[in-house]
């Protein structure tokens, strides 16, 4: 290379959302500047009809760490992250993309952190007196079918009658940005009654909040970790947590010290040591605070594993 240590991104979506895709930059280019590398290369904004063309790209520039962001975008790394091995390849791809020994994977357990995230959700709107929660996300991929039958399971464990919905808006798959769309679609769940919103979105997340905070619902994270404690002029009840910039914290002095290496697969999951995955309320009351402990146990616990893998057989298919 050119004697600077360089990372490169590759994002699926916007890299100033405020939300999933930030994250991860923000998280670079902090642990980038901290141990004195080169400034950090962002493309973001990939199509999966352009993500072989566009990492390739990225590949070609003098960069020494890649990561992709997103499953979306990584069906053409195995190949590639295998010509181009003298870089170092990280993806954060979630559960079931193939296992190699050209790049490191991070992934975490979607059904549970979507499962403590039903449960907050059911904690909050019962003690507000409100009884439904409107999920707004893309448009019913197998990761969001996933999350969305979880989520519901651990709602409805705080109270089977407590309502639960789901809405698609994106306009093709993984479009997670329609701002259009997804206002409309906050909208008509208010207009029927939604005490609560789930932006579960990138690019669109952030208005959504801004909307839900003008209209007085609970409204969640998708992703950022940081939200309970976020500056600025808009406020989230509830952090859902699968922070890719987390990710990143953790595992970048793993890959320094070579005790992360290409070919591993490290998973985060609630209830597990490092604690960032899974859903936290902001501002929990000690009571709230006790019960998401023991939604936290249960989940490590394995006790519903089987039934998560029922839900995963019916998102996934093959079962």
């Amino acid at each position: 290379g050119d004697g600077e240590v360089r990372i490169g991104i590759a994002a699926a979506g916007p890299r100033d959302d405020g939300a999933y895709y930030q994250a991860v930059v923000d998280a670079a280019e902090a642990f980038s500047e901290a141990n004195g590398w080169g400034e950090v290369i962002v493309v973001d904004n990939i199509q999966a009809a352009d993500a072989a063309t566009e990492l390739e790209n990225l590949a070609q520039q003098p960069v020494d760490i890649l990561i992709v962001g997103a499953s979306e975008i990584a069906e053409p790394m195995p190949d590639l992250a295998e010509e181009y091995g003298d870089i170092f390849w990280y993806c954060n791809c979630g559960a079931g993309f193939p296992e190699s020994p050209f790049y490191l994977q991070s992934q975490d357990v979607g059904a549970e952190i979507a499962y403590t995230a039903g449960y907050a959700t059911g904690i909050l709107l019962r003690d507000s007196g409100g009884d439904s929660i409107t999920m707004i996300g893309c448009c019913d991929l197998g990761f969001e079918i996933q999350h969305y039958r979880s989520f519901e399971l651990g709602l409805k464990a705080v109270d089977e009658a407590l309502v639960f919905r789901y809405v698609p808006s994106g306009d093709f798959p993984f479009d997670f940005d329609n701002i259009q769309n997804a206002t409309a679609a906050y909208e008509n769940a208010v207009a029927e009654g939604a005490d609560a919103i789930y932006p579960y979105l990138g690019g669109a997340h952030e208005p959504l909040v801004q909307l839900a905070n003008e209209g007085g619902q609970i409204v969640l994270s998708a992703g950022a970790s940081d939200v309970c404690t976020r500056e600025g002029d808009l406020s989230w009840d509830i952090a859902v947590r699968f922070d890719g910039g987390d990710y990143v914290r953790e595992i970048f002095p793993q890959i320094l010290d070579g005790s992360a290496q290409e070919g591993d697969i490290i998973v985060y999951a609630p209830g597990e040591e490092p604690d960032v995955a899974g859903a936290v309320i902001c501002n929990a009351t000690p009571e709230q605070q006790a019960e998401m402990d023991e939604a936290y146990a249960l989940m490590a616990s394995g006790e519903l594993d089987a039934t998560f893998g029922e839900i995963a057989a019916e998102a996934f298919g093959g079962g």
